[in-house]
């Protein structure tokens, strides 16, 4: 596998109106929010519709998707908030096993992951999803910390955006 920066600079596109909406930053404190939509972006390039870009193949999305992963990790990481990064870490590990096990909850792993990044409050649920696979008490802290009408939007965004 082979992939050039030209690749990944061709697999940018003009996004469509209305398309760059934030979705799960808005439930994240302002500081965190540039570093989320772009790990969003990069998990949307692995997993869904993304809105800035368009890989050729699947090597292209591959390699794009990490570096928008790294990309926004590096920029809550230059935060200097290790729990943060925890959180992110935990975030992209529980996203990637509920696809590799055809399970769902990654949307509210990601709603909590916004609302409670860095305040050390998700280990339970997250160890909840991770043995039982129920996304419930994810959604009940994302739920508490933001409120159900921002919660159900950025859920109800997702679900268009992921396949």
């Amino acid at each position: 596998m082979t992939v050039s920066s030209r690749d990944l600079a061709s697999a940018l596109r003009e996004p469509a109106e209305g398309e760059l909406e934030p979705v799960f930053s808005r439930l994240a404190e302002p500081r965190y929010a540039l570093g989320l939509e772009t790990i969003y972006e990069g998990y949307l390039v692995h997993y869904g519709h993304p809105r800035l870009f368009e890989p050729a193949d699947d090597d292209t999305a591959l390699v794009l998707g990490d570096y928008l992963y790294a990309r926004g990790v590096a920029r809550i990481a230059a935060l200097g908030e290790v729990g943060a990064v925890g959180d992110l870490a935990e975030l992209i590990s529980l996203c990637a096993q509920a696809r590799a096990d055809g399970r769902e909850g990654e949307g509210a792993v990601w709603a909590a992951t916004a609302a409670l990044i860095g305040q050390e409050l998700l280990d339970d649920a997250h160890l909840v999803l991770r043995e039982r696979g129920d996304p419930s008490e994810l959604e009940r802290l994302a739920r508490d910390a933001c409120g159900a009408e921002a919660v159900d939007r950025a859920l109800g965004t997702h679900a268009g955006l992921v396949r």
